[in-house]
């Protein structure tokens, strides 16, 4: 079997989401799972939540079906709504909230025949402009399902654009926003994401929406995931499968960018942008070997980086390569590469097994 593997610690997430719970005491929040729980595994990451969250949130029907699979009675908030009208009549054999973003949704909710109703979540545009109704029309949206038969909870929710900006000027905006809705009735309400639960108790609603907070990744640029309070849930490990004595002046890798300045020996490790690693990585980009922090040499290949072991001479073949995970925090490496850690979590492709650990 190739030596590469993503091992996910699930104490790390249970973890992470009582943190979530610890910011905004009293409040319950959706775990969201969505885009295969942020690359770690939706069935492994609801099984591993089931017993302490109080819902789930995923983007689409088929990812919401696989929650289902795993847990059949969970609370379940469809984020982005249906897409087609029939989609209506699975999300209520499916039990779901189902999110309502626009007119097109509304009047399809309105005309659809279910078998029970829905909880329903009116999603405001408060400024991100992405999805949402305008103040005025979600009033009259607000309206016309009061006494909708298709309705069970009517709820509001929006999203915050610049919640990993602390005191950008529109989150206040856009709090004033919904404020602006108070006086319909709602039976609950959800703004705060994981950056507005961490840093926004303005924000703390009856639901919060913790995402990459849970998976041990910072929303933000300027404090840690390990400033924070957040464990690292994946850790991205390889294994040496060469090595190579290289004369000063030679080079290593595709283009041959890199050269040697002294006579280096030079490991090649069982990872490359196939597995998600990102082939855009700086020079001076580091993995970690037998808790050293070494360079990488050259470009990543498809499915093989190299690494300059120069300075760790007692690293032999089979060594453990950390490429991202507790040595390597992965928003580090994200930073490095003008990304984010959701980015690199969400692009770790099938190809690389998943082992569960602390379940």
């Amino acid at each position: 079997m190739r030596p590469l593997v993503a091992t996910v610690d699930l104490a790390a997430l249970r973890h992470n989401y009582q943190l979530a719970k610890q910011c905004a005491p009293g409040r319950k929040a959706f775990a969201v799972v969505k885009a295969n729980a942020y690359g770690h595994g939706a069935a492994a990451a609801v099984e591993c939540l089931r017993d302490l969250a109080d819902g789930f949130a995923v983007a689409s029907l088929e990812e919401a079906e696989q929650v289902r699979l795993v847990d059949a009675s969970a609370r379940l908030l469809l984020l982005e709504g249906c897409f087609e009208p029939s989609e209506y009549v699975a999300a209520a054999e499916l039990g779901l909230d189902v999110a309502v973003q626009g007119q097109a949704q509304l009047d399809a909710l309105l005309a659809a025949v279910i078998e029970r109703p829905l909880n329903l979540w009116l999603k405001l545009d408060s400024g991100m402009h992405r999805l949402g109704f305008s103040v005025d029309a979600l009033r009259r949206a607000h309206a016309r399902l009061q006494s909708a038969p298709q309705v069970a909870e009517l709820n509001l929710m929006s999203h915050f654009a610049c919640a990993d900006e602390r005191g950008h000027p529109l989150n206040e905006a856009q709090l004033d926003e919904f404020a602006g809705l108070l006086d319909l009735a709602f039976d609950h309400r959800s703004f705060a994401n994981s950056a507005a639960v961490l840093t926004m108790p303005a924000a703390h609603m009856d639901w919060l929406r913790p995402g990459i907070m849970l998976y041990g990744a910072t929303p933000f640029a300027e404090l840690s995931a390990e400033a924070l309070g957040l464990k690292p849930v994946m850790t991205l490990t390889a294994s040496i499968i060469a090595i190579r004595e290289v004369p000063a002046g030679d080079s290593v890798g595709y283009g041959a960018g890199w050269v040697a300045r002294r006579p280096s020996r030079i490991a090649t490790v069982s990872c490359g942008y196939a597995d998600g690693y990102p082939r855009t990585v700086p020079p001076g980009t580091c993995v970690a070997i037998r808790g050293q922090r070494l360079p990488l040499a050259g470009r990543v290949s498809m499915d093989m980086l190299a690494v300059d072991i120069t300075d760790l001479p007692q690293a032999v073949l089979g060594d453990a390569v950390e490429l991202w995970g507790n040595e390597i925090p992965i928003d580090e490496l994200a930073q490095a590469c003008g990304t984010i850690g959701y980015e690199l979590l969400t692009k770790v492709t099938q190809r690389v097994p998943r082992r569960y650990i602390n379940g």
